[in-house]
């Protein structure tokens, strides 16, 4: 091998081991995007999730002054 082969191997590896950094960092990237992507969609399923159980208690609530209502003879039952 003459000394511009070699030369010009160590630049191809060089310009190979740039490409490959750049495609690490990308993936580093797009890793911390999906991550910080996941953690939002979480925080909003979990804030669904409190919403629906406050909306379960408030209709458990009403369910109860509406039959205490009704037996006290407030409601009257449609037929």
């Amino acid at each position: 091998m003459t000394h511009e082969e070699n030369e010009e191997m160590q630049h191809d590896i060089s310009k190979l081991q740039d490409q490959v950094q750049q495609i690490s960092l990308s993936q580093k990237i797009t890793e911390a995007k999906m991550d910080g992507l996941n953690k939002g969609i979480e925080a909003k399923i979990n804030g669904m999730k409190d919403n629906i159980e406050y909306w379960k208690k408030d209709m458990e609530g009403w369910k109860e002054v509406l039959t205490k209502c009704y037996k006290k003879g407030f409601l009257m039952a449609k037929r």
